[in-house]
């Protein structure tokens, strides 16, 4: 029985919604801070651009402006006292290409143009200064160009034709006036601008140290609420685990803690109470499965004494109809001898299925005796070089090799721990099965490879015959199973059993595979010999390949 806790036990706040009170009142006063640090830090470096951008070059602008009036005005007052071109040299580099003194830029009064009170001072300064040019300035240069030569003829000249030096003056002070009010406005506005900027700038530093005492505050309380809300509930909690871990079941594990931590203490309580009812349960069945455990010994001995039984009943079996039966297939071949032909057709016919299937009864059972003597003949193991073993295998195979035309190659062959009879008969069953289920359209090709393993060898034989297909690739190894009618493929159904059998005393593991371009892999593993180290491929100095057909 499951015992589940009653959660409506559990009050008050969950830590998650703690957590999240605690975090968002932090995260408020963050964003707070924070809002106020980037607004701070715009407006003052907007006010800082502003300042030392077009205010700046404005003021630069209008102090070389006044200074550029005031000799204009020098050059021009000597000039007509004088009416010397050398007096005019100052005017003219005052005035430059364009015959007026600028005052300000186009693209600084652009970005001036929201400055009201700055505009209008400029514009009355302009106006004043282009008053004094037209009505003044160029007037009195015009005529002095075009007076006499001569100081008193050029004098004389000027009297009635232009205004006199006092309207002059009068205007040029107006002029300067205006220059030097706008000047003055201009440099009032720029630091209204800069003491605003260092405003900001102390709301920036009150918006930062705000930051920091906040994130201070933030990991102050944090701590705080672990300590009270996790780390000491925990620590009691763990305690107490540690006691029940300990041996002692008996132990209660009380609530401790608020939230999630009290419902992890309910939790574990009740893990201890249901591993209580099973440490119980599991003390009650220890016993049965003593017992069970005792009957499947006595029936593992019991089943391996009737496997040896039975092996040794196939043995003696197999051996013991190999007399009678060599009678029965001699005698039945000497009537076939003596009196073949002599009798009628019907006669002859049955005298040859007689013969026919006390070979095959022949066959069968030597079969069977070689699969009942795989590991019974008492013959140590020892290192044995696979080359002369497949060597032996193919002289056997040499007649059905020459009348197939197949063709056999191998790669050099390693040394092996294992009986040597026994790896001889598995080669010979494994090339005589690819030479019997060979492909009629095609010349028979046999290809032995060889691959190193860490702790063995990988043995692979690839033929291109008929093949097997991938769904009976385990049947095959059956005792007895055929894929084919023995009028087709004659045999008798152990050749591939035996071979599994051989492989598996070896240690080894056994598989098909389907070969590329239609035939068949068989590959199987073999133990290396004693001491033999595990590397790598087999080494090129020893490739070779040795070629049958």
């Amino acid at each position: 029985m499951t015992l589940v806790p009653d959660e409506h036990r559990f009050t008050g706040v969950s830590m998650r919604r703690r957590l999240a009170r605690l975090l968002g009142a932090v995260a408020a006063m963050l964003a707070i801070a924070l809002a106020v640090a980037v607004l701070a830090l715009v407006q003052s470096r907007g006010l800082d651009s502003r300042a030392d951008g077009p205010y700046y070059e404005a003021l630069v602008d209008a102090e070389r402006a006044s200074l550029a009036l005031s000799d204009a005005e020098a050059s021009l007052r000597a000039y007509r006292e004088t009416c010397n071109d050398a007096a005019l040299e100052p005017w003219t580099r005052a005035v430059g290409s364009t015959g007026r003194i600028t005052i300000l830029t186009e693209i600084e009064r652009r970005e001036l143009a929201a400055d009201a009170e700055v505009t209008l001072a400029y514009r009355e300064a302009a106006e004043l200064t282009d008053v004094w040019f037209e009505n003044y300035a160029e007037p009195v240069v015009a005529a002095v160009d075009a007076a006499p030569a001569g100081q008193l003829d050029c004098q004389m000249a000027l009297i009635g034709t232009v205004p006199t030096a006092a309207e002059g003056e009068d205007l040029y002070q107006s002029a300067r006036l205006a220059v030097l009010f706008y000047l003055g406005d201009l440099s009032a506005q720029r630091d209204a601008i800069v003491a605003n900027a260092a405003v900001w700038e102390q709301v920036l530093l009150g918006a930062m140290v705000a930051l920091v005492l906040v994130i201070v505050l933030m990991g102050t309380l944090m701590w705080l609420a672990l300590e009270s809300w996790v780390i000491r509930p925990l620590t009691e909690l763990t305690a107490g685990v540690r006691v029940v871990s300990s041996g002692v079941l008996g132990r209660e594990i009380r609530p401790v803690g608020a939230g999630e931590v009290a419902l992890l203490a309910m939790h574990v309580e009740t893990m201890r109470r249901e591993l209580v009812h099973q440490v119980e349960e599991i003390r009650l069945s220890h016993q049965e499965v003593e017992n069970a455990h005792t009957l499947l010994s006595e029936q593992a001995r019991e089943l391996e004494r009737s496997n040896r039984d039975l092996e040794q009943f196939a043995y003696v079996a197999s051996h013991d109809l190999q007399e009678p039966l060599r009678k029965v297939a001699s005698f039945t071949q000497l009537l076939q001898k003596r009196y073949g032909g002599s009798l009628d057709e019907r006669a002859d016919q049955y005298i040859d299925f007689a013969v026919d299937g006390a070979k095959r009864m022949q066959r069968l059972i030597q079969d069977l005796l070689s699969f009942s003597r795989v590991g019974r003949t008492g013959v140590p193991r020892e290192d044995v070089d696979l080359e002369s073993v497949l060597t032996g295998a193919l002289s056997e195979l040499s007649e059905r090799v020459a009348e197939t035309g197949a063709e056999i190659v191998h790669d050099p062959m390693p040394v092996v721990h294992g009986e040597r009879a026994l790896l001889q008969q598995l080669f010979m069953n494994l090339v005589g099965n690819s030479l019997k289920f060979r492909d009629p359209g095609r010349v028979p090709a046999i290809r032995i490879e060889v691959r190193s393993m860490r702790a063995h060898w990988e043995i692979s034989v690839v033929d291109n015959g008929i093949g097997i297909d991938a769904q009976y690739a385990e049947r095959v190894f059956i005792i007895f199973q055929r894929l084919h009618p023995r009028e087709q493929y004659p045999g008798t159904g152990i050749g591939l059993s035996l071979v599994k059998r051989i492989v598996e005393y070896h240690k080894g593991r056994i598989w098909i595979e389907p070969a590329a371009g239609g035939g068949t892999i068989v590959r199987f593993t073999l133990a290396r010999r004693q001491g033999q180290p595990g590397a790598g491929r087999l080494s090129t100095e020893r490739a070779q390949s040795t070629t049958l057909g």
